[in-house]
């Protein structure tokens, strides 16, 4: 969340930042609040003072009468600092709500708009769009023909949007895991499998909604855990509470979790099949910063997510993502589009991963700190997410793009060798 003090101090570029984010936020009535809070504030230390000196009299009574008085006028004013505080406590409930409803600030140069079509193309990606001498499918024919995907079993155990992978398309998953670890390696990130739970208020603190009309968040009843929808949650909880020295940072972290989203209100061509899912795994990064490291640290992210899949042979286009589609937590997002054929009537791009820079925002509220060695006091450190490979759009990304005629698909060369075949090909039936 934003700092108290700073949206005290710049009411205004909160209420246009807000604005320009679609957020609904009271800003006035924050100000207003915290007004009042100040006031009660000092109101409670003046009568603790008041009835800390009664209590220094209440020894120093010359009479029982006095000093009965003195224990009464004490009582009335602890009664009074009690009522105080209860009011003060109710109002820190109502300025934390609102607070933690206010949006991180946007990044200057992210382009203004209500939804993803203010999306702007930064860069295309280094393979072109290809062209075929045959209708292209989508991914969901090819999975039934080459018995890669069973989404009807996967309804009858778990539900619409559940699915089973299986023969080739299992070993693609597991390729592909493989393929952005070793890219995240050389880059210096520390491995993790993540826990597929956490608490409540670690999703909180990262800025998801584990509870409510508009979460995406699968919650366990009767804890306060809840199933994860990216690695990027237990990463940031990793350092909630913590202080690291600041000459530790950037600290990188390469997380593989499983991912469950509700995806409620979710419909219509654009998320059939694999796209659009509950359940899927993911290779996550995250890196916990010095602010003054955060904005290099996002470029290298973004151009990690380029490299992997310049490697896999996918055409993409970069886009710095509008005020309007951002999360709360983001000052800014490049999201990487892939190319899909079968995906519209001609093809279409599609979000396959996203980068973030989260600033302080998530660490204020996960209390996550650094130390400058030799200065008082800690600072909040920088945040930052980014998907390596989301499996589920990855596949459907290859499965469509490589497709062949007869129905069969190549299989990318860097993957070929977790695969074991260049090619996947229908089964004869006998």
């Amino acid at each position: 969340m934003l700092d108290r003090k700073f949206i005290l101090e710049n009411v205004d570029a909160v209420k246009w930042n807000c604005q320009n984010r679609h957020v609904t936020a009271d800003v006035d009535q924050f100000v207003a609040l915290e007004r009042e809070r100040k006031s009660l504030q000092q109101e409670l230390e003046k009568l603790q003072t008041e009835a800390n000196t009664v209590s220094k009299f209440i020894g120093q009574a010359k009479s029982d009468s006095e000093r009965e008085a003195k224990k009464e006028e004490g009582r009335v004013l602890r009664d009074k600092a009690a009522a105080v505080k209860t009011k003060l406590d109710s109002l820190e409930t109502d300025l934390d709500v609102i607070q933690r409803s206010i949006p991180n600030m946007a990044h200057p140069d992210a382009p203004i708009g209500a939804d993803d079509t203010s999306n702007l193309q930064r860069s295309l990606g280094k393979t072109p769009i290809p062209t075929y001498d045959f209708k292209p499918v989508d991914h969901v024919v090819l999975g039934e023909k080459l018995d890669l995907i069973d989404f009807e079993a996967g309804a009858r155990v778990a539900g619409a949007g559940f699915y089973f992978l299986k023969n080739e398309a299992v070993l693609l998953e597991l390729a592909l895991q493989r393929y952005a670890v070793e890219v995240l390696l050389k880059a210096g990130f520390t491995l993790t499998t993540t826990p597929d739970l956490a608490r409540n208020e670690v999703l909180q603190g990262t800025g998801y909604i584990p509870r409510g009309p508009e979460t995406q968040i699968y919650s366990i009843d009767g804890t306060d855990l809840s199933l994860v929808a990216t690695a990027e949650i237990p990463l940031g909880g990793m350092m909630a509470g913590e202080t690291v020295e600041a000459e530790k940072l950037p600290i990188r972290f390469c997380g593989i979790s499983h991912c469950f989203r509700t995806e409620a209100g979710a419909a219509g061509r654009a998320s059939r099949g694999l796209y659009r899912v509950h359940q899927f795994t993911k290779v996550e990064m995250f890196a916990f910063t010095l602010p003054e490291q955060s904005e290099a640290m996002h470029q290298e992210m973004l151009a990690l997510e380029c490299q992997i899949f310049d490697g896999l042979g996918i055409p993409y286009q970069v886009v710095d993502t509008a005020t309007g589609d951002l999360g709360g937590p983001a000052y800014r997002k490049f999201d990487l589009e892939a190319w899909m054929p079968g995906r519209g009537e001609a093809g279409e791009y599609g979000e396959v991963t996203s980068t973030s820079n989260c600033t302080d925002y998530q660490a204020r509220r996960l209390n996550a700190r650094y130390k400058v060695k030799g200065e008082k006091g800690t600072k909040f450190v920088h945040t930052l997410n980014g998907t390596a490979i989301a499996i589920s759009r990855a596949l459907v990304a290859i499965l469509e793009l490589y497709q062949r005629k007869d129905g069969s698909v190549i299989v990318p060369e860097v993957l070929r060798t977790f695969v074991g075949k260049s090619v996947i090909q229908a089964v004869v039936q006998a």
